[in-house]
Formats: structure tokens, sequence, C-alpha cells
């Protein structure tokens, strides 16, 4: 399997996780897609260009290239359901609006999707899990921004239309309630742009597995709604207009999670 990944490596102590960015299909899932899915419609768009500034903030930012509808990273590797209702699995069956995501008897088989395990998914998490490791032997802690995006409408997910900016903990549970706090007072204070925390998006795999303050390692979720930065139907465009205001809050939200940290820890 060819480039699964991209990873910079920062001087601060945040990584930033882009899970659903990737565009790649293998050959067994290209195949077997129903037309509706060729699209790919229910990709994290442009995450990786709405987050440029990262590397300005000196950030470490790994983003995956293959599709979610390969393997979805944000699963864990046993695929227990992450939550209640309408959801997707380690391997999508359906697309976000309740459709098939394969044609009949066009599925990956057991043998292809252990290979996609192995070599997709193991790699992300290893990169995760390593660089958080690293950024805690050197300062003492670690910070993890999980970066999501999803159209504002699906229907099949949730009702009405889903808040800008949805941040998710995992109920308190993967950051300290003192962070958690600030986050929502940056958002608040955006008039443009609704926010909630621990709405509908409390945090996927990555955010509960890896966020454990007890450990000094704070994991935040920020599920966007792409109404805020582009066109949330084909051609799936980026609205450089759009992107730009939505960036200054993203940019402030990354920010205060770094002075939290450095006032908390002292460095």
């Amino acid at each position: 399997m060819d480039k699964v990944l991209s990873f910079h490596q920062g001087r601060l102590p945040l990584l930033i996780s882009m899970p659903h960015a990737g565009l790649k299909l293998t050959p067994a899932v290209q195949d077997g897609l129903v037309d509706a899915a060729r699209s790919l419609p229910d990709t994290d768009w442009h995450i990786p260009r709405l987050y440029d500034f990262a590397r300005e903030l000196d950030a470490s930012v790994v983003a995956a290239e293959y599709s979610r509808f390969v393997i979805d990273l944000n699963r864990p590797e046993d695929d227990q359901p992450l939550y209640v209702g309408a959801t997707t699995g380690l391997y999508p069956a359906t697309l976000f609006e309740g459709e098939p995501l394969f044609k009949e008897g066009q599925v990956p088989s057991a043998q292809e999707r252990a290979t996609y395990l192995e070599q997709i998914w193991r790699p992300y998490h290893d990169t995760l899990r390593n660089e958080l490791q690293r950024l805690r032997e050197q300062f003492g802690y670690a910070l993890l921004w999980d970066a999501h995006s999803i159209r504002s409408h699906i229907p099949h997910l949730f009702e009405g239309k889903l808040p800008d900016f949805n941040l998710g903990t995992f109920n308190g549970a993967s950051c300290d309630a003192q962070l958690a706090g600030q986050l929502e007072d940056v958002c608040a204070k955006a008039p443009d742009f609704s926010h909630v925390l621990n709405g509908r998006f409390k945090g996927g795999h990555i955010t509960r597995h890896y966020g454990q303050p007890d450990q000094n390692i704070h994991a935040v979720q920020l599920e966007l709604a792409q109404s805020t930065y582009m066109e949330e139907r084909e051609p799936f465009a980026y609205d450089e207009q759009l992107a730009q205001s939505t960036q200054q809050v993203l940019r402030k939200l990354l920010e205060t999670t770094l002075a939290w940290g450095c006032q908390r820890y002292g460095r």
C-alpha cells in the first residue's frame, strides 16, 4: 500500500489530527461503491487547507490519505458503536443519508479489510500514540485536537441544523473542564457562529481513547459545520471568503488551548 498518512512534527505540545480528510480508495472499495458514493460525499472536505495556519503555530499535524469509506480511523478496531442511534462503523456500510455504500455483492472481503486495519488504521494510531508520548515526555503534557467537519443538515443522523462549532470532550472525560470552558468562551465571543459542547458529537474514538487528563493528555474534538467554509454539495468547493472568518475562530481556539496548557503546566 502506498502513502497512508502525512505527518508534520512541530515544536509545541499540540497535535492536530485529521482522520477523515483522505480521498484515496483501494481498488476493491472503488469498484464496489454505489454511484451516489463516488463523489465521496461524507469526506471532511478541505480540513488540511482550513487548518493551514497550524504550521505557523508550530503544531504537529497528522492527516489521513485514505477515505473513511475504506476504513474509519475514528472508530475502535473492535468496531464497538460509539453513539446510540444512527452511526457508522469501522468499515462503513451506509452513507450518512442512510443509503447502502456498496453495490450488492461488492463489499470488500474480510481479508481485504484486515489489510486496511493493519496498513492504514494501525499506522495512523501508531503515529498518534508516538507523537503524544513524545510531547508528554518533552513538555510534561500533550494537547490533542481532533479536527472534523460535516454537512450542517443530515436528517438521518441528527434533527435540524447542526451548530457551527461542535466541541466534544466525551462529556468532560477527555480534557480538563477549565480548558473546555475557555474554548466555549471563545466560541461564545464569535457572534456570527453558533456552538455547543458535547451535543450530538461528543468525540469519537480518538478523543475518547487518547484523552487522558489524569495522564496529562487532553483531547478535544471539533466537528465543524461545513456551511461555515465551503459548498456542502457537489462540487464541494472551498469558499475562501467564508473560510477566512472561520479560520480566525479556529486559530483563537488553538491559541487558547496552547495558552491554557502553558498556564496549567508552566511551560
